[in-house]
């Protein structure tokens, strides 16, 4: 299932081309919204656990280990 998602830092992703597994650099802004699949888990870190999770997004080029704390769910709406 896809969700929209609104991301709430600028970060470098570096997405996997699936099924291809090529890597090219993509920049995520601050307030960009776009449909993913979440596949959500946790990361250890030198400062202990971390929700991070897999985005798969609709042209298939996917990132891995995206932390929450970079986005969140958008409602139907477009509230936020």
């Amino acid at each position: 299932m896809y969700h929209t998602i609104e991301f709430a830092a600028e970060f470098v992703a570096l997405p996997e081309v699936v099924p291809q597994g090529q890597r090219r650099r993509a920049l995520i802004r601050k307030g960009d919204r776009l449909k993913a699949q979440v596949r959500p888990y946790v990361v250890e870190t030198r400062r202990g656990p971390a929700e991070v999770a897999d985005l798969l997004f609709e042209d298939g080029s996917m990132a891995r280990r995206v932390p929450y704390r970079y986005f969140s769910f958008v409602d139907r709406d477009g509230a936020g």
